[in-house]
């Protein structure tokens, strides 16, 4: 179709008497309402007041396929595609041609510009694995429960704490890494994580053999070394039903613990079990990815990208640890927590892609964001309170505590990993200094604090970075 000479309705040419020859040399078919009676010479005037009506009625009838119409030339394609001819444009509905009949349509159709049918959201949750990595957090903690007889609390906990610090500093870093060559392959992600994994869990063990001084704590220090290296692999790879079938041992050994007395034997052995297991798990996994094709030009990203995300780790931990100190509960009620923590990091990223759809200005955009973000924080701080009073915690200070944590978690979602790095650095520091040094204002109030500004802090970053469209375009 080409563009028309234009002719526009009205012309001169409309007003001359027309001769036309009706259906002479036509095959016999079945006449419209609209055609002439007989086949002879016929003089007519162009019936003005009837095309009139006749445009209208087609208006009418395709309204809704005219009004999205940007230009009169896609009314125009949209008359050709119902098979409209030119005599019938000429005759029933007084134009000269198709791209007439198009003007006139699109001038009486009022624009409508319908919102296209709305997309599957491409943050959509997994929650029954978000809720099943939550449990998996805690689930190690049953190794401590049923071997509590055997150990020295007050004497080992200082190696245990150490090396665990180290651990969850190293596997934030490495986890990191291995979700960058990811992109690439699950074959690099698996030999990243085959180096990574086990160096990780001898520096843990090394480092808590200071504190031990190299007694035999320390080799329960390299059991949970190695068993939180082994996890983070699994957690990694995505294969979280595999962690939780090696640590069945400890939810059996902790199932029976309130009728039954296992003794020292199980209470040894179902821990050491269930690490059996998980190294086994994970070994076998790791084989499965070091056997896929390698993936062609595949490049090495820098270590230091993975940095903040391991002093993030650290400051957590520091973090959580001066909670514990006070609430040993809190832990608790923090480390189930982090599955729908997980959970609202993926709501937050649909809400914001759907509240770009939904506005038209950048100021209209920042609002809702603000909304959304405080829409989550409520949802993930709201069950926490219960659970704090539950448990016989500082409400307060877990709050505040758990908001700084998914904030930052929020942050480095989206890239800006050194920010809330820093920021929980300094909240870490600023609390742990007060309680080592016993500082004013006073072990009570420096974490609740601390805490309390690195939240605010971390919205407003959060805020700033995540109210523009750009990061989530």
């Amino acid at each position: 179709m080409s563009g028309p000479i234009s002719l526009e309705p009205g012309g001169s040419e409309q007003d001359t008497l027309a001769i036309r020859l009706a259906g002479t040399t036509r095959s016999p078919r079945r006449r419209p309402p609209w055609a002439l009676d007989d086949t002879t010479l016929a003089i007519r005037l162009p019936r003005r007041g009837s095309g009139e009506e006749a445009v209208s009625e087609l208006a009418a009838e395709l309204a809704d396929r005219i009004g999205p119409a940007v230009h009169p030339y896609e009314v125009a394609a949209l008359l050709e595609a119902e098979g409209l001819s030119a005599s019938l444009i000429n005759e029933r509905y007084g134009h000269p041609n198709l791209f007439s009949l198009a003007s006139a349509l699109y001038e009486r159709v009022p624009r409508t510009f319908p919102e296209p049918a709305p997309g599957p959201d491409p943050w959509r949750p997994d929650t029954l694995r978000c809720l099943l990595r939550g449990v998996l957090f805690a689930l190690p903690g049953l190794a401590y429960l049923l071997t509590a007889p055997l150990w020295n609390a007050g004497g080992h906990a200082p190696a245990l704490i150490v090396a665990g610090l180290v651990s969850w500093a190293w596997g934030q870093a490495l986890g990191h890494r291995a979700h960058l060559r990811m992109a690439t392959g699950r074959r690099e992600a698996g030999r990243t994580l085959l180096a990574g994994a086990p160096a990780g869990a001898v520096v843990a063990t090394a480092v808590a053999a200071l504190p031990a001084d190299g007694g035999p704590v320390t080799l329960v220090a390299a059991a949970q070394s190695a068993y939180l290296a082994a996890a983070g692999v699994l957690l990694v790879l995505g294969r979280e039903r595999l962690l939780l079938a090696a640590l069945s041992p400890l939810l059996a050994g902790a199932c029976v613990l309130p009728w039954w007395e296992p003794g020292p034997a199980l209470r040894t052995g179902l821990p050491l079990l269930a690490l059996l297991a998980t190294l086994t798990v994970t070994g076998w996994v790791l084989r499965d990815a070091l056997a896929l094709p390698a993936s062609a030009g595949a490049t090495r990203p820098r270590l230091l990208w993975s940095l903040p995300y391991g002093l993030f780790g650290l400051a957590a931990g520091v973090l959580v640890l001066l909670e514990g100190r006070e609430e040993p509960y809190a832990v608790i009620v923090l480390t189930l927590s982090m599955g729908p923590a997980e959970w609202l990091l993926y709501r937050y990223r649909g809400l914001s892609v759907a509240a770009l759809r939904a506005t038209a200005t950048p100021a209209g955009f920042l609002l809702r964001s603000a909304g959304i973000l405080g829409l989550c924080l409520i949802a993930y701080l709201a069950p926490l309170l219960p659970a704090a009073l539950l448990t016989g915690a500082d409400p307060v200070a877990l709050l505040l505590l758990a908001a700084v944590l998914w904030t930052a978690l929020l942050l480095q979602a989206f890239g800006a990993a050194w920010s809330s790095a820093g920021i929980c650095l300094a909240a870490a520091g600023g609390a742990g200094a007060v309680v080592l040094f016993r500082l004013p204002p006073g072990t009570a109030l420096a974490l609740p604090l601390s805490c309390g500004a690195a939240a605010l802090c971390l919205s407003a970053c959060a805020l700033w970075l995540l109210g523009r469209p750009a990061p989530h375009a």
